[in-house]
């Protein structure tokens, strides 16, 4: 026994030191208890959180335009890249009327705002105001329109990822029309731009764990847990229904893919502690199209179907949505018929699309569809202010996931997963190597398949040294005749 303590300290040490998944659930923890203990002091560290994601925010532009021009050039095939932007937008309207229904069906068996009794009255409207800044959803013309950039520079220093997106594709498209010939040096800058941005993410990524610390001290000292006595049907109605939802996505991932959802929540861990620590899923995108692309996903299908799913498929709003309004409707006594809430279904439908980014997006969506209905007073939003914050994790966690899935299943769908490096990895039978561009994984597999060949042919000095420049870590340094040693996955690093 008096060294199995010393030996379990020491490893404790070293999981601390080293993972990011244990320094993320010690600041987790911490930031519970400060903000129990210490509401005042836990509220003048939310800069610690809302720091990082602006960090965050900075890298993801560039990231995205990056990845999808290098994408689109790669795969060399702009119809393909075609189809899988219309693919992808049909898994996205598919999941997201399924979430609002599941969430519609489960609000009318359990009814989580039946005999609450609210006079209308006694709420003050002007609250939803204070939330959400005054502002208002984009129509669907002029979210198209705002979609559309009308400045290059404007694009990426306001952070509209759809514009980013359609810049992106407009220059793979004229890449890939140009040809390597006409345009020999760009491409492999975008690339390497890539992996400076990646580097960048990595540095970022140590700040971590202070932020889930004060974003989670934040809140904890700001609503306290009071609001769980007051909703505690609802938040349990939402996170469950939030669990059917993602056991649905389990199957349907598995069906289309093979693949096990479980997997891949143990493969993300790390990322969906962060995201849910911070409550932003924004956090993580960049380490989440990582993962993906070591995780057998092609560049392009990552780089359009994860951005676009950002705006569009945001599965845990719709079930919040859906939830909420029959929530608002039942606790001021409205009783909403069959047709009624079909006419929810179709608004949220609409309005979810332009939520992103929009402050108090979610309290928008309710007022424009109590405003549609008719019949549910507009003050009565105001009911779901004091736990919407709490519901964050619910839907930063589904629509991650969500969105993830769709990754994989529109990869598969259109022929552009590699199946079998996706389960050795999400068995952890591969170990995950720091993502390369395409021009590496290239000459990485030059060099695999000329491993085994005798050094009699005498290869020019030109190539060579390209190739061995861009071999993984793992290979050997030395150029001795013997059979080199390459390892069977990816090298770490």
């Amino acid at each position: 026994m008096p060294h199995t303590s010393p030996s379990l300290v020491r490893r404790a040490a070293g999981s601390l030191r080293t993972s990011l998944f244990t320094q993320v659930v010690c600041a987790l923890v911490l930031g519970i208890l400060l903000g129990r203990l210490w509401p005042d002091a836990a509220t003048a560290v939310q800069p610690l959180g809302d720091g990082f994601i602006r960090l965050i925010k900075a890298v993801i532009a560039p990231l995205v335009f990056c990845v999808v021009v290098v994408g689109i050039a790669g795969a060399g095939d702009l119809k393909g890249f075609g189809r899988i932007g219309v693919k992808a937008l049909i898994w996205f309207e598919v999941a997201t009327t399924a979430a609002l229904l599941l969430g519609l069906v489960a609000a009318n068996l359990v009814g989580p705002g039946t005999g609450m009794n609210v006079d209308p009255a006694s709420l003050d409207p002007s609250a939803v105001d204070g939330k959400t800044g005054g502002g208002e959803l984009p129509s669907t013309s002029q979210f198209i329109l705002e979609a559309l950039p009308d400045s290059a520079v404007g694009a990426f220093a306001q952070n509209s990822l759809l514009q980013v997106l359609v810049l992106a594709c407009l220059v793979g498209a004229a890449v890939l029309h140009l040809g390597k010939t006409k345009v020999p040096a760009i491409l492999p800058a975008v690339e390497q731009a890539q992996q400076v941005v990646f580097a960048v993410v990595g540095f970022i990524m140590r700040l971590a764990p202070l932020a889930v610390f004060g974003a989670t001290a934040h809140l904890v000292g700001e609503y306290g847990l009071g609001a769980l006595k007051t909703y505690g049907k609802l938040i349990a109605l939402c996170y469950g229904v939030a669990l059917l939802f993602l056991i649905l996505l389990a199957v349907a991932l598995k069906v289309v893919t093979g693949l096990s959802l479980w997997k891949f929540v143990r493969y993300t861990r790390e990322e969906l502690l962060l995201a849910l620590g911070t409550a932003s899923s924004e956090t993580v995108m960049p380490r989440m199209m990582q993962k993906l692309r070591a995780a057998g996903c092609r560049d392009d299908a990552v780089g359009l179907v994860l951005p676009t799913g950002y705006s569009f498929n945001l599965d845990g709003a719709s079930i919040y949505l859906s939830i909420g309004t029959l929530f608002i409707a039942q606790a001021v006594g409205v009783d909403l018929s069959l047709g009624q809430q079909v006419t929810v279904v179709l608004v949220l439908m609409l309005t979810s699309k332009g939520m992103a980014g929009v402050p108090g997006s979610a309290f928008l969506a309710l007022s424009a569809t109590a405003s549609a209905l008719g019949v549910i007073p507009a003050g009565a939003v105001a009911l779901l202010l004091g736990v919407d914050r709490i519901m964050d994790s619910m839907r930063v966690t589904t629509n991650l996931l969500g969105n993830c899935v769709a990754v994989f299943a529109v990869s598969r769908w259109e022929g552009a997963l590699d199946t079998e490096r996706a389960v050795r990895v999400l068995d952890g039978k591969e170990p995950v190597a720091a993502p390369v561009s395409a021009k590496t994984e290239m000459e990485t597999e030059t060099v695999e398949a000329g491993a085994g060949v005798p050094p009699q042919a005498e290869a020019p000095a030109e190539p060579v040294e390209p190739v061995k420049a861009a071999a993984p870590a793992g290979l050997t340094k030395s150029a001795e005749p013997a059979a080199p040693s390459v390892p069977a996955g990816p090298a770490e690093g």
